[in-house]
């Protein structure tokens, strides 16, 4: 049986990639639990630093969710479709948004449904020129149920979000970067190149100043400023006793001392 996670380790980059190419990387409950093990054996990686996300083949990052699958916990009603689907979606996606090591996203295809809600978890994310978005849940008779509703709407704004969320018409890599969906949009030839790249740029700095931006940011973004600025102390303090902080502030002194020297 093939694995429907892929997990590559790089020196300090981890490769992850959906590996369910014949079905468009469907999201099952197999590949969401595999992901998670595979962030929570990243997450143990002291020497791994980022993470790039992509998908297998060469037509989808994601098409969503599996629907024959999902289909039968639908069938036994409410709750266990809920436990099954729902609770499962969205502690995927909520795993992407707080992990304290950066996410990138590499949509290399149709980003639909689930998949699209991936990319909106993750901290950043390239999209091939050949991708393609969409919201189609409400072709179902569904909203989204991994957090479609709630951060779309947050990255797009509200009337943006929800002509998405209530037409389900797919939209081009370009509107999805003018929504801040993605940062960027590169050849599809060059689109794990510039993941690594990317990626590459955060890993220079130190790790635990990269996961307290990622925190302060992804939790203070749904509280009230004063809230957030609370954890953005709390990072702060958090960094005071260790090595990284005292050495940059000693480069800093140094370099100032040198140039002011010549």
């Amino acid at each position: 049986m093939t694995d429907p996670i892929l997990l590559e380790i790089d020196g300090a980059i981890a490769l992850v990639t959906l590996n369910r190419p014949q079905r468009l990387n469907a999201l099952s409950y197999d590949l969401i639990d595999r992901l998670m093990a595979a962030l929570d054996r990243i997450e143990g990686d002291d020497a791994v630093r980022a993470v790039i996300l992509t998908g297998a083949g060469t037509r989808a990052f994601s098409a969503g969710a599996d629907i024959h699958e999902f289909s039968g916990s639908v069938r036994h009603g409410p709750a266990i479709a809920v436990r099954d689907f729902v609770r499962r979606g969205q502690a995927m996606t909520a795993r992407l948004e707080a992990f304290r090591k950066p996410v990138v996203a590499a949509i290399n295809g149709i980003a639909f449904g689930g998949g699209c809600e991936i990319a909106e978890a993750v901290h950043l994310a390239i999209a091939s020129d050949r991708a393609l978005f969409a919201k189609p849940e409400i072709k179902l008779g569904m909203p989204p149920t991994f957090g479609g509703t709630q951060r779309l709407p947050r990255l797009a704004g509200r009337k943006r979000g929800l002509e998405l969320l209530l037409t389900g018409e797919p939209f081009s890599p370009q509107h999805a970067r003018e929504i801040g969906l993605v940062n960027s949009i590169v050849p599809h030839d060059q689109l794990l190149t510039a993941a690594r790249e990317l990626a590459g740029r955060i890993i220079g700095h130190s790790p635990g100043a990269v996961g307290g931006v990622i925190t302060a940011v992804t939790r203070g973004l749904n509280m009230p400023i004063a809230e957030g600025l609370l954890v953005e102390s709390e990072q702060f303090a958090a960094l005071v006793p260790g090595r990284d902080l005292a050495e940059g502030l000693t480069a800093w002194k140094q370099r100032r001392v040198t140039n002011s020297s010549q």
